[in-house]
């Protein structure tokens, strides 16, 4: 393809002429004005370096990284012309340029006069807020991390405080305690969650569903204290004011799990194509089967996460199982036989009442808050390696 001859452009006019047009609000044109615009301004370079009217890809290579340079205000690369090259034949010189020019700018027209484009002050104003809420959040972790990390020693795993009246001890009661209150309310928590989904999806009609809904909501946004007034009311209305026990607490963080396991699972389902349900119907499945074998299996995947994150939720939890479980210094695995150490609580006593020296006791309570948190962050990476393993096969 040969190129039309054209004039020699000195090179500050060919600099002042990458500049964008703009209209007179200062706002760059739509995209494709924008590229022909490059692209014109492309096929005056092609005339100039190269008049056969063809580009090799190491010329295509070159030249764009010369034209993206230009487009982010840098000063432009210096051109090699001697390296060897396979003909690109059939398309506009000018228009290849341009094309991987623009990519490899990879960001909007910059105008000279400095002002940002609105794409570009919405990127910077969506990351600094993005900084800002990072900020709690690392300090946090840091804060955790820097005092936690004295008593992160094998003792503090292995040891309880029975008997440890100042240096020494550890949570092991603390962390048995909260593995077997969590998993007692997950067990509780778990079916009634999916099966109440399941009815709202795929058979809920008229006020029962609609009331299920409002009381779903409703439990969603209660203080986790409320819970465990409620779990103590009840058991005390049965075992006398004074009853403290595992089974208490398990029953407060299932009033607070149930509502997230019904959210999540319900949003799983929602997202299942309706035609997967048709299909089966058409062969004569009937509905509840159709229920187990294909929407259920089709959605394990963010319902098998939806619940982890619910019980990463509840496992922190301290106002519920002040009130219902309490705290002792020794092993208690009977979950309806008196108090049991939970890691939310524990770190929560050895803060506002230590013992003397203080200093012991302050070190735990980081510690277990330290574990509190790498527990957490254990759970949500569970679930996202469950989310990973159990979602749709694609070819």
């Amino acid at each position: 393809m040969a190129a039309t001859s054209r004039p020699a452009v000195p090179e500050a006019e060919r600099q002042r002429a990458w500049v964008p047009p703009f209209t007179a609000d200062g706002v760059a044109g739509n995209v494709l004005d924008r590229f022909h615009f490059v692209a014109s301004r492309c096929a005056d370079e092609v005339a100039l370096r190269s008049p056969r009217g063809t580009l090799t890809f190491g010329e295509i290579d070159r030249w764009s990284d010369d034209l993206a340079n230009r487009l982010l205000g840098r000063v432009p690369a210096a051109t090699d012309e001697s390296r060897p090259v396979a003909l690109l034949f059939g398309h506009d010189p000018a228009a290849v340029v341009a094309m991987v020019g623009i990519l490899k700018a990879g960001r909007p027209f910059v105008p000279l006069d400095g002002h940002l484009p609105p794409d570009r002050l919405a990127t910077i104003l969506v990351t600094t807020a993005f900084l800002l809420a990072m900020a709690p959040l690392v300090s946090v972790i840091a804060t955790v991390l820097a005092n936690g990390i004295a008593r992160f020693d094998a003792q503090f795993f292995t040891y309880s405080m029975r008997g440890v009246v100042g240096e020494g001890g550890g949570a092991y009661h603390a962390i048995l305690g909260t593995l077997v209150i969590t998993a007692i309310a997950a067990v509780m928590s778990i079916p009634v969650g999916l099966l109440t989904a399941v009815y709202l999806v795929e058979y809920g009609k008229g006020k029962l569903a609609r009331a299920i809904t409002f009381f779903v909501d409703v439990m969603t946004g209660i203080p986790s204290i409320v819970a465990g007034l409620f779990a103590f009311a009840l058991f005390a209305l049965f075992f006398g004011p004074g009853v403290r026990m595992g089974f208490m607490g398990s029953v407060a963080l299932c009033v607070l799990m149930i509502p997230v396991v019904v959210r999540s699972t319900e949003e799983m389902l929602k997202i299942v194509p309706n035609e997967l349900r048709e299909a089966a119907y058409a062969l004569g499945v009937p509905k509840w089967r159709t229920i187990i074998k294909v929407v259920i299996p089709t959605s394990v995947a963010g319902i098998a996460s939806g619940i982890t994150l619910a019980i990463a939720r509840v496992i922190g939890e301290t106002a519920p199982l002040l009130i219902a479980v309490g705290i002792t210094t020794g092993v208690n695995l009977n979950p309806f036989d008196g108090r049991m150490a939970t890691l939310p609580v524990f770190s929560y006593y050895s803060y506002v009442a230590p013992g003397v020296p203080r200093e012991p006791f302050i070190d735990r309570a980081w510690t277990a808050a330290l574990v509190l948190i790498v527990l957490v962050m254990a759970l949500n990476l569970l679930a996202r390696l469950i989310a990973r393993a159990f979602a749709p096969k694609t070819r």
